[in-house]
């Protein structure tokens, strides 16, 4: 089998595809993941999709299954710092029963008790929270290093690092390369994202809207530093503007950013914030954390997603005979990554995906009712 991309999917199911026996060739433009869409960081993992069972109890099996990818890879990569969704009282209390029927564990806090314990986070006061302790933040770098590096050391694998993709055959599992070697297997996938640079087909790339989203990075004031040190990821905070945020972790600054400067772009160009969204998100945050100013603020940089309308389809593309096309969409590919993998694994094997042993048939579950931030 094939595998051409460097992301979280594209070495996931490798690594699916080695634990089911197949001999595995991964080719990977770059010897780190290409940086062209959001770059490797960290992810929110939460259980938690208010009034979506289905999205919630696939949650609840990717949780379960990067805890198992752990011990597996050998790397800690989740940090347990908690997750947090603020919401009204009647949906927070739902919300905490969702997640409990889906076999989860989830605490609802009232407006009282969410100002108690995070008085640095100034809330609605009208509104009360869920808070999941057994969730957190994937640090992306670690895994997708813990990936390559597991497969290096695999009987029947070859990672070929810096080679670039001239033309896929999905019919006859041909994989051509840049300098002109090809590449001949049984099944192939290719993962596309926004900065993809490989060919793709023209289905898979016609569908998607790319995304540009504006982030924060913030150094925490040190009077500060206990409280934001057990402070959960954050992945609503009840504002209109769509706000969220991801405590210091792993040596990390605070993350900022919101929905309001997410915005439709042409193209994947450069990275660079200009002032306007700088200052729309220092605005947005100052109402939200206690004494926050532009001195916390010590760089902005822009990423990008794409997302795919409801009505365009799965985002996974036969390519005939056993190829396959998968297109990412922001960060909710990777939290969902296991999942996929296991189910693209399949595929890859001849086998039936199954929605209730492995994840979600065709990539994220329920796209549109997912949240459309890009990955943090």
């Amino acid at each position: 089998m094939t595998v051409v991309g460097g992301g979280a999917v594209a070495l996931l199911t490798a690594v699916e595809c080695v634990l089911d026996g197949h001999r595995v060739t991964v080719v990977r433009r770059d010897a780190a993941p290409h940086r062209g869409a959001a770059p490797p960081g960290r992810r929110i993992l939460r259980a938690l999709y208010p009034a979506d069972p289905p999205t919630t109890g696939a949650a609840l099996r990717a949780h379960r299954r990067w805890v198992a990818l752990e011990e597996l890879l050998l790397t800690r990569f989740y940090e347990r710092t908690g997750a947090l969704t603020v919401l009204p009282p009647a949906a927070a209390a739902d919300g905490a029963a969702l997640v409990a029927s889906a076999g989860g564990t989830a605490t609802e806090l009232t407006a009282a008790g969410l100002s108690g314990r995070y008085p640095h986070l100034r809330v609605d006061g009208g509104l009360g929270a869920v808070l999941e302790e057994d969730a957190g933040v994937l640090l992306a770098d670690r895994v997708l290093a813990a990936c390559a590096g597991w497969l290096k050391w695999q009987r029947g694998v070859e990672l070929i690092e810096h080679r670039a993709v001239s033309a896929v055959d999905g019919v006859s599992g041909t994989v051509r390369l840049a300098d002109g070697r090809v590449l001949r297997g049984d099944a192939v996938l290719v993962t596309v994202g926004p900065g993809s640079r490989d060919p793709v087909p023209e289905g898979v790339t016609g569908r998607p809207t790319l995304h540009r989203q504006s982030l924060l990075h913030c150094r925490v004031p040190r009077h500060q530093a206990r409280a934001w040190a057990a402070t959960p990821a954050v992945a609503d905070l009840g504002t209109r503007g769509g706000a969220r945020l991801i405590p210091p972790v792993a040596g990390a600054a605070l993350r900022l950013t919101s929905a309001t400067a997410c915005r439709v772009v042409d193209a994947v160009t450069d990275h660079c914030t200009e002032p306007h969204w700088r200052r729309e998100l220092e605005r947005e945050f100052g109402d939200i954390l206690p004494g926050f100013g532009p001195h916390w603020v010590i760089a902005a940089r822009d990423v990008y997603r794409t997302a795919f309308a409801p009505a365009g389809g799965p985002p996974v593309t036969a390519l005939g005979g056993a190829g396959y096309a998968y297109a990412t969409c922001g960060g909710t590919s990777f939290a969902f990554a296991p999942l996929i993998a296991r189910s693209l694994a399949d595929r890859l094997g001849g086998r039936s995906p199954s929605p209730t042993g492995g994840g979600p048939p065709d990539g994220p579950p329920s796209p549109a009712r997912v949240p459309q931030l890009a990955a943090m």
